[in-house]
């Protein structure tokens, strides 16, 4: 699968997969969808404890940007993040160490943690910086048997008319039970047929402004 790296709106990098024709953020900006979409809507939402460790699942690792942006808040917030990341097909080095995320945030000195995100053992955890512990899973969620519940799970698959079989009743369900009561998730995708396909898993499903480009993305919650 050929990749290439673009420069969105923002400035910020994305890649690019011609052939499914996708690309892994939104063209209007990679680090303004992902604090717009995961950072304001789920991270800071207001449902989550930053008294206790907080534990997130991500469904596309893909560039680690979600990740870093995450290392940020857990550092600004003196909160304890556990951070389990599913990424079937990684990125290799030399396409991680061209990313211009942290330049492009002013934080250099993240460098070698973002590195260390990419770099790290799948199947084990490692502590990246000091308030975040992260565990990858080179695995597909479909596959992935995990004993956690989560307060949060990141939903940055690919869209619908890419990866059909990860926007499902099922899939659905799975992530629902992979959830702490009262845990949300958040996802850039509002289609009618997705929102439908959460609530008869049994979230309660909120529609909010989307980020530039986007009019509208989703997050939902288990019930308390």
């Amino acid at each position: 699968m050929k990749r290439e790296i673009i420069i969105t709106a923002d400035g910020s990098h994305s890649i690019s997969v011609p052939e499914m024709n996708v690309t892994y953020h939104s063209i209007h900006g990679a680090i303004q969808e992902s604090l717009h979409v995961y950072i304001n809507a789920g991270f800071r939402s207001g449902y989550l404890s930053h008294s206790e460790q907080c534990r997130i699942l991500e469904v596309g690792f893909g560039t680690g940007l979600n990740a870093l942006l995450t290392a940020i808040e857990a550092e600004k917030t003196a909160t304890s993040i556990y951070y389990v990341a599913l990424e079937p097909f990684p990125l290799n080095e030399d396409q991680a160490n061209s990313l211009n995320y942290c330049e492009i945030l002013r934080r250099k000195d993240l460098q070698s943690d973002f590195m260390r995100m990419h770099q790290s053992a799948w199947n084990k955890s490692i502590v990246v910086t000091g308030d975040l512990l992260m565990h990858k899973s080179n695995s597909t969620l479909q596959a992935f048997d995990h004993k956690t519940k989560f307060d949060l799970i990141y939903f940055d698959a690919f869209a619908p008319n890419a990866q059909p079989e990860l926007w499902t009743n099922e899939i659905f369900e799975k992530m629902f039970s992979m959830l702490k009561p009262g845990g949300i998730l958040v996802t850039y995708c509002s289609k009618g047929d997705v929102r439908r396909a959460m609530q008869a898993a049994g979230f309660t499903v909120e529609k909010l402004p989307g980020p530039k480009g986007k009019r509208e993305m989703i997050r939902c919650r288990t019930r308390n």
